[in-house]
């Protein structure tokens, strides 16, 4: 089992870290070249969206990484990697992003909430995050919601939290993203 991580900003390193603790093999994701090395899945950090779907189009990565979530290559996305699966980037995931929703950074908050098929009382550090207003779907499966707002769904082999679970020191939401990528 090999993760790529996408290491143009945010993150990243914390993800791989978490990967790490579970016993997944990780590479990073800066070029072309790295991309095109054989991998089970990939995940989309967070840092700024904008930023990053400029850097993914400069360094010609945008049209392969959008070309292989379409071919099913498991992908989870937090946070700015939401915002980058949705319509507004890379068009992979059926859902309508509210950017910054959460507002500047000292909006930024820690909550626990439940995420199905995860578990109960799980860890949510929001930064800036965004959130999702609506599903464009009936494939999407909304599968948490903070005060109201979905924080986390799922459509087929996409996954995207609105928080950052490799800020904390919770492993289930990166093992439930492993058994997607199995």
């Amino acid at each position: 089992m090999r993760i790529a991580v996408l290491a143009l900003q945010g993150a990243f390193a914390e993800h791989e870290q978490m990967l790490h603790r579970l016993g997944i093999e990780t590479f990073q994701v800066r070029q072309l070249a790295d991309w095109n090395q054989p991998k089970n899945g990939l995940i989309i950090p967070g840092g700024e969206s904008t930023t990053q779907g400029k850097l993914l189009r400069d360094l010609r990565l945008f049209e392969p990484i959008r070309q292989a979530i379409i071919d099913e290559l498991p992908v989870f996305g937090t946070c700015a990697g939401l915002i980058l699966l949705s319509p507004m980037h890379l068009s992979t995931m059926a859902i309508d992003v509210q950017r910054n929703a959460y507002g500047r950074q000292l909006g930024s908050f820690h909550t626990v909430a439940p995420i199905k098929g995860i578990g109960e009382d799980i860890p949510m550090t929001f930064i800036r995050a965004p959130y999702i207003n609506k599903v464009l779907s009936p494939d999407v499966e909304i599968l948490a919601e903070v005060n109201n707002h979905i924080v986390a769904a799922r459509q087929g082999n996409k996954l995207v939290t609105a928080f950052h679970p490799e800020l904390d020191d919770d492993t289930r939401i990166h093992k439930y993203f492993i058994k997607m990528a199995e």
